[in-house]
């Protein structure tokens, strides 16, 4: 909890050193039931069958797992994703009670989520509402991430088309009070660059992967650059 943040300009922040978001989730995640909100992006087609699909390794975790998710390539009848994993298309901000009341959920994940979304302190206080007492796991880009500050330079940005907000460490604390959360923590994460690595060869490839390791470098030493943030929070 960060009650403790005083919002000036100057003030010394401690942040610990950035995680591997897909393993710090799903190990989260290890033996519970979980409800994965917006789980079926369009990346996830081409992910399906690699380790860097957020949901397929929850599955290999959790005990259980409900996705939801507003994408028109999800049937009305959901799609099964595993012995212990469905997603079924859904309305991730005001989740209808039918999925509410699937199963006796744990720990609600939201994966790349808050950043699409036309009202990220709605979903929490809904989520609260909805689930109280549960855990809430949050991840989303950093604003102020290192990865866009290099390619900034050389007049660039990284986006996707879909994104409506940036989140920094102290705009995430302040959702957290807003949405009136008792406890909670937020906790970098490290930079990845999985779709071009997937979507090159040779080289190219190689180029990338110095790359991302070169980031993380600059990101353990100065973890506010870091590419991203896990929200871990009580309802």
């Amino acid at each position: 909890m960060r009650n403790d943040i005083k919002y000036e300009s100057l003030e010394k922040l401690n942040v610990r050193r950035p995680v591997d978001r897909l393993a710090y989730i799903s190990d989260s995640c290890r033996g519970k039931v979980v409800l994965d909100v917006g789980c079926f992006d369009e990346t996830a087609l081409e992910k399906r069958d690699t380790g860097h699909w957020l949901h397929g390794r929850l599955s290999g975790q959790a005990r259980r797992v409900v996705g939801v998710d507003s994408s028109a390539l999800v049937p009305p009848g959901g799609i099964r994703t595993g012995e212990n994993a469905v997603i079924y298309q859904g309305d991730g901000v005001d989740i209808s009670p039918d999925i509410l009341q699937k199963e006796p959920y744990e720990i609600v994940v939201a994966g790349e989520f808050i950043e699409h979304i036309e009202s990220p302190l709605t979903f929490f206080k809904n989520m609260r509402e909805a689930l109280p007492g549960r855990e809430l796991i949050v991840s989303t880009p950093n604003g102020v991430c290192f990865a866009n500050t290099l390619l900034g330079i050389i007049g660039r940005e990284v986006q996707h088309p879909d994104h409506l907000h940036n989140f920094t460490f102290k705009i995430l604390n302040t959702l957290c009070l807003r949405a009136g959360f008792q406890e909670w923590e937020i906790i970098p994460y490290r930079f990845y660059a999985t779709e071009m690595i997937l979507n090159s060869t040779g080289v190219r490839r190689a180029f990338v992967v110095f790359v991302e390791r070169c980031i993380r470098i600059v990101e353990r030493m100065f973890p506010l650059l870091s590419f991203g943030y896990v929200l871990r929070a009580k309802l």
